[in-house]
């Protein structure tokens, strides 16, 4: 993208941030290259040159994708929103709320809709995509669909608290799986996917995890210990161990 700021401007900025010495090579002799472009009037910068700057991969699109697939698998795809963000603890609220929700074999109790819209600002998601998504959830449960995908996406916050390995997708796995502990298992019941799109999950190998309702019992079974596992942020070390 064009730049209109002198170079001695740009210099000054990367000093006052103490940049300077990790500058590359190649990017210092840049800047300190005398440019017959660097008019001595910035206004009269040359800028003739035309950029176009193109959006080949966003959220949108990655959801799209994921739409059309989860329809071949046989699926009915549903999308809430692309822009789902916040704290780690709140967006697996939500998501837990809407299995609940979707899950609901009669009309799901008021206190969860409740929930939902007042949860649902705090994370990013418009009330009119939460009403609209609760809205087709609904016909899908009234009209018999079969398995329905709820798609979202977005970038959770997640605070770190402790020196342990993962990644903030790996981390929400591991909380809605807690969420959706009261729900039947698979095939029956609800199954959470949480990757990046990049395919790599914060410091880690894993793109993500996959999870279900009976990831507490399971653990408990091996003696792994979620809470902890959370508080030191954790969840790649507990999935790995959680698979052998």
């Amino acid at each position: 993208v064009r730049s209109q700021m002198w170079p001695e401007e740009i210099l000054s900025v990367l000093e006052h941030y103490g940049l300077l010495n990790s500058l590359p090579t190649s990017v210092r002799e840049v800047l300190d290259r005398p440019n017959p472009r660097w008019k001595e009037n910035k206004d009269e910068c040359d800028t003739s040159g035309h950029v176009l700057n193109v959006v080949i991969g966003s959220n949108s699109v990655a959801l799209k994708s994921a739409g059309l697939r989860a329809r071949e698998l046989g699926f009915r795809p549903v999308v809430l929103s692309p822009a789902v963000c916040g704290d780690v603890r709140f967006v697996s609220r939500l998501y837990g709320l809407l299995a609940h929700f979707a899950c609901s074999r009669k009309e799901p109790p008021p206190e969860i809709v409740a929930e939902l819209l007042k949860l649902g600002p705090e994370v990013g998601v418009e009330s009119w995509d939460l009403c609209r998504t609760m809205q087709v959830l609904g016909e899908a449960r009234t009209e018999g669909w079969g398995a329905t995908c709820l798609l979202a996406g977005g970038e959770p916050t997640v605070e770190l608290r402790g020196k342990g390995r993962g990644g903030r997708n790996q981390e929400l796995a591991m909380r809605v799986g807690l969420e959706l502990r009261d729900l039947e298992l698979p095939p029956s019941g609800p199954v959470f996917l949480s990757g990046g799109t990049d395919g790599q999950d914060g410091p880690t190998d894993a793109a993500g995890a996959i999870t279900d309702g009976g990831l507490y019992d399971e653990a408990q079974a091996q003696g792994l210990d979620i809470n902890n596992s959370l508080i030191n942020n954790d969840s790649y070390t507990f999935f790995l161990v959680s698979l052998l």
